[in-house]
């Protein structure tokens, strides 16, 4: 092959390679710049899901007529408790059945969020049903009724249980 020939292949070669390398070097560019603007706009869409959640929780929890219950557990005795229901002004408000990490949570001094809700400024009537077993076996059920005192602001009501009692502490 003459030296001629060798060298318009060459240059033809490199004439067709040139554009593809740069297209490829082209293509890693943008491809690295949408993957950054995606990065950006998954996080622009977590904060904002955030704000919404935040409006949510203010729209339909107003401070001012806002109700949280907690439950708490206030006993060293051996018991297991199974359920706890509420019921605010004759309407039931919440409803849990236990499972064995939780009820050993309580009974480490951890608090449960039961219910959050709205009520009117004034005085309620709360009924606490909790039931369960005993250490021997038995079931133990418990019930309680208490008023409850709303007024302006957020109100936070601790039910305190034991094995044979039920207490609540409104703060």
């Amino acid at each position: 092959m003459s030296n001629s020939l060798r060298l318009f292949i060459s240059v033809m070669f490199v004439a067709v390679m040139w554009p593809s390398a740069y297209a490829q070097d082209v293509s890693r560019e943008q491809i690295k710049g949408l993957d950054e603007q995606v990065q950006e706009i998954k996080a622009d869409a977590l904060a904002i899901a955030a704000e919404l959640n935040q409006l949510e929780e203010k729209l339909l929890y107003p401070s001012d007529t806002q109700i949280a219950v907690f439950v708490a557990w206030d006993s060293d005795e051996t018991y297991r408790l199974d359920t706890i229901e509420v019921e605010l002004n004759g309407e039931p408000t919440a409803r849990h059945i236990y499972t064995f990490k939780e009820l050993e949570a309580l009974k480490k001094g951890g608090v449960q969020r039961l219910y959050t809700g709205n009520i009117t400024i004034g005085d309620h009537a709360m009924h606490v049903f909790a039931s369960g077993k005993s250490s021997a076996g038995f079931d133990v059920k418990n019930s309680k009724q208490f008023k409850v005192h709303k007024s302006v602001g957020p109100k936070i009501v601790e039910i305190l249980l034991a094995p044979r009692s039920i207490e609540i502490k409104e703060l």
